[in-house]
């Protein structure tokens, strides 16, 4: 008698058991979706992608000037510049303005926040550098990294660079 008791005990508190998990998966709150705006900025460039082609490691540094403009009929503040590799860095620059490096967040690399305002129909340079030895020998071959440049409404830019390093 004892044994069938522990077996209808047993089994009783497995379905309650399963039943609180199925109804406590039924009321699982749906995160957000993420509502930032990547596609559509109100700053442009007249070119987004550069390709260095082949580049060389013991050659060092390569750099590329993108050119942002504000044109529409408001001031922009450009909040943030954030790259998606250390090995990458980018200036914000424009008269006497030279403000960077601006890099990868985390790991100890230069921090993102910029802001800088760019007045309705002006313009910016965003200079790019790129160090094909950063990854040493293990970085030899093909690259893409990103350079993602924010607003204070949070809409964002993309530009990027891409090639192949060799030794």
């Amino acid at each position: 008698m004892k044994n069938s008791s522990i077996v209808i005990v047993s089994t009783l508190v497995l379905v309650a058991l399963l039943g609180l998990f199925y109804f406590a998966g039924q009321n699982q709150a749906v995160a957000p979706a993420d509502t930032r705006n990547f596609s559509v900025a109100d700053l442009t460039a007249s070119e987004k992608t550069y390709d260095f082609g082949t580049i060389s490691m013991a050659k060092g540094v390569v750099e590329r000037v993108f050119i942002i403009s504000n044109r529409t009929a408001s001031d922009i503040i450009v909040q943030n510049i954030i790259t998606s590799c250390m090995c990458t860095v980018a200036y914000i620059e424009g008269g006497s303005l030279n403000k960077g490096p601006f890099g990868m967040p985390g790991h100890g690399g230069p921090q993102g926040v910029v802001n800088e305002t760019v007045d309705a129909g002006e313009s910016r340079q965003i200079r790019v550098v790129f160090d094909p030895n950063a990854h040493g020998p293990a970085g030899v071959g093909p690259f893409v990294r990103q350079i993602l440049i924010s607003d204070a409404k949070g809409k964002s830019l993309q530009l990027e660079i891409k090639g192949n390093v060799r030794p």
